[in-house]
């Protein structure tokens, strides 16, 4: 192939139609099935089910805007996630073949939180399927090296009790602090969970974590406890230079993903520019404020930008007050969970909302 010449195999044109996609880019094994109504022995809620707290965070319009916004920079602060995408994740791998488009970014970030859901709120039945398939796609993301500069801290094995833990940990953690900081909950201000209710939330998560390769006994059960396994893995969290240096030949990963999204541009992409925009730039500020403190220094954001986050994120509450109105959160939960977390999260909400009128959490 001539150099500077673009593979036959890319398409780089992004249509209207592309953008948006069908099911079959977020379904996995199936069409979901939500977890079912009733509160008998025989209903099958699935992990949480209605009247939990997580149904409460993940179902909140502020989790359906920011979640994706949200979850991707936060876990990429475990740096054996961060490694894995860097050496298995496919727009690594189609960045260092020169494929790589703009569309390719997006649709990554597009069915992060869309094919989550039907662990989050389908049976029991969908929640074991799709985490297999999970398992599956995970077996072969392993390395020796998490980082060149800092060889100490050993490998990564995605399916390995400690990471899978830290995978869905994280995950879930990041949508706890969305909900504190971003939900407004009818007329009221976004506020912090009573400290039962967030001991309660890990605990449910605690169930979720158990249906990877995560080990029983590290497992948290209050916010304690989660707070002494950031603590034993304090080494593994952070921000650092060299995590991005691909181990094989020495390139910086940012660099090459840049490289050849720049190759394969294309003018249809301003639709998919204009989406990246919304989630890595307009939806900066507001996921910044939503982290700890410890976090924020972790991922090596200023304390002039930790201090113009926090504030702008104040002012910005009528604005993000806005973005969770039905209209706006339709086309966010549309355009980033897909069709079938669409029917899963009405389904949830409904159930959810009769098993509060019972026993409310407030």
């Amino acid at each position: 192939m001539v150099a500077g010449a673009r593979s036959e195999r890319i398409d780089p044109v992004v249509t209207k139609k592309k953008l948006w996609g069908t099911e079959s880019r977020w379904r996995r094994f199936g069409e979901p099935t939500a977890a079912g109504p009733g509160g008998g022995s025989n209903a099958d809620h699935g992990v949480f089910g209605p009247g939990s707290v997580a149904w409460e965070v993940l179902l909140s319009p502020a989790t359906i805007v920011f979640q994706s916004a949200a979850q991707i920079p936060f876990q990429l602060t475990y740096k054996p996630i961060a490694a894995g995408v860097r050496d298995w994740d496919p727009i690594s791998r189609k960045a260092r073949k020169g494929e790589l488009t703009a569309f390719d970014v997006f649709d990554r970030i597009q069915r992060n939180s869309g094919i989550h859901a039907p662990m989050w709120l389908g049976d029991s039945g969908t929640a074991t399927r799709v985490a297999k398939h999970m398992n599956n796609i995970h077996a072969k993301v392993a390395g020796d090296i998490i980082d060149v500069g800092e060889p100490e801290i050993g490998g990564y094995a995605a399916n390995s009790p400690r990471d899978s833990m830290w995978a869905a940990l994280t995950e879930m953690h990041s949508m706890l602090w969305l909900y504190e900081t971003l939900a407004f909950r009818g007329s009221k201000l976004p506020q912090r969970l009573p400290a039962h209710l967030r001991d309660r939330f890990i605990s449910e998560v605690a169930e979720y974590c158990r249906i990877f390769p995560a080990a029983a006994e590290d497992l948290p059960h209050s916010m304690a406890d989660l707070e002494n396994l950031y603590q034993r893995d304090a080494a593994l969290f952070g921000h650092s230079e060299s995590i991005d240096t691909l181990p094989e030949t020495g390139e910086n990963l940012k660099t090459v993903l840049a490289d050849s999204m720049k190759k394969n541009r294309h003018w249809s992409q301003y639709r998919v520019y204009a989406q990246l925009l919304i989630q890595t730039k307009l939806f900066e500020l507001p996921v910044l404020a939503s982290f700890s403190g410890k976090t924020r220094r972790s991922m090596g954001v200023s304390r002039r930008k930790e201090r113009i986050a926090l504030v702008a994120t104040k002012l910005g509450l009528p604005l993000i007050w806005l973005v969770q109105r039905p209209p706006i959160e339709r086309y966010f939960m549309r355009m980033m969970w897909g069709p079938d977390a669409v029917a899963l999260i009405k389904s949830a909400r409904a159930l959810h909302a009769e098993a509060l009128r019972n026993a409310p959490l407030f």
